[in-house]
């Protein structure tokens, strides 16, 4: 797993983690995808699984080295700075993106998890009883949860902790979007707009010297379901991992059934055409965020009207992102030849 990489692979895992970070920011794309397309997945899952009491261990007794062979510290820092450095770059880029050409977005990363299929199906051989039914099985939890209604905003401390574990999923499961979820679940407004929001104000204020926000019952309120949600993110990473390794050194061909099926039916989330549902008063107005943003309630799907322009230049950008999971299949196998030419020099 621990495979030497040159300048260039270090600078694509740093690329690949940007990726991940602008997958993730958009309800319906998986950061997870990413990570099992570009060939990378099993060493990002057994590495989280490092993340462990015998690390604790060896960090607090100074053991540094030792740690970061044991975690693989170098390729998870790489990956969290690509992701780090995508929520102030790429994820602003997105948004605008989203804000005024919504539809070649969509279509884009429909064409992306289409070439994600055909770059993990082409190489999956073991067909049988077994794998044919699991991949059935994932295919429809994969449509089922892309046609669920969402629930109402919750912020019971408990029920916070349970997002934070199923957020996490965006990153560990491929096709799973953590964002996607979260409207479902109601709170995507309340744990990754208003919270993060209320964050960054109450660092504002330390750094200006102000330490006032203590006395806001409000600010103190979000700050605590801030911090269960973070707590349940962190459990749920290392609950997953742990169980995504094991059914992937015991379970291989399965899991990965379960996963192309499961990527599948989340096209059911990304279908380019549609309509966004916004959250409404009782009037009719719609609700905003503390952003200032409309809230999204939920999607309605239709097909496009082949008459219009719109519907050809979408059609082409989900080519378009089709053709880049191609390159990276062609990076994949161009990376894996080297390996082999200087493993056999």
């Amino acid at each position: 797993m621990h495979q030497p990489r040159t300048f260039l692979d270090n600078f694509f895992l740093v690329i690949k983690g940007l990726c991940m970070g602008a997958a993730n920011k958009v309800p319906g794309v998986s950061g997870g995808i990413v990570a099992f397309v570009a060939g990378f997945y099993e060493e990002f899952i057994y590495s989280l699984q490092k993340l462990n009491s015998k690390a604790v261990k060896l960090f607090f007794n100074g053991r540094f080295k030792s740690f970061f062979q044991y975690t693989n510290a170098k390729f998870l820092g790489l990956l969290i700075f690509g992701m780090l450095v995508s929520y102030f770059s790429v994820s602003r880029i997105l948004d605008y993106f989203l804000a005024h050409n919504e539809l070649f977005v969509w279509a884009t990363f429909f064409g992306m998890v289409i070439g994600s299929i055909y770059h993990i199906g082409k190489d999956f051989s073991p067909w049988n009883k077994s794998t044919v039914p699991a991949a059935i099985i994932g295919l429809i939890i994969g449509v089922s949860i892309s046609f669920l209604s969402p629930a109402r905003e919750n912020d019971n401390l408990l029920f916070i902790f349970f997002c934070g574990i199923i957020s996490v999923s965006g990153m560990t499961l491929p096709g799973l979007s953590g964002s996607f979820i979260l409207i479902l679940l109601g709170n995507y407004v309340l744990l990754l707009v208003d919270s993060v929001n209320a964050l960054y104000d109450t660092f504002s204020e330390i750094f200006s010297g102000d330490f006032s926000f203590y006395k806001n019952e409000g600010r103190m309120q979000i700050l605590k379901i801030l911090g269960v949600f973070t707590l349940g993110s962190i459990t749920g990473l290392v609950t997953f991992s742990h169980l995504l390794s094991y059914l992937l050194k015991h379970f291989k061909a399965i899991t990965t059934a379960v996963l192309l099926g499961f990527i599948t039916g989340s096209l059911g989330v990304l279908w380019p055409w549609k309509r966004t549902v916004f959250k409404l008063d009782e009037v009719g107005n719609p609700l905003l965020d503390s952003n200032g943003d409309r809230i999204i309630l939920n999607y309605t799907r239709h097909f496009p009207n082949m008459a219009e322009a719109e519907t050809w230049w979408a059609i082409l950008f989900i080519f378009m992102g089709i053709l880049v999971l191609l390159i990276l299949d062609w990076y994949g196998n161009n990376r894996q030849k080297n390996e082999q030419v200087r493993a056999s020099r």
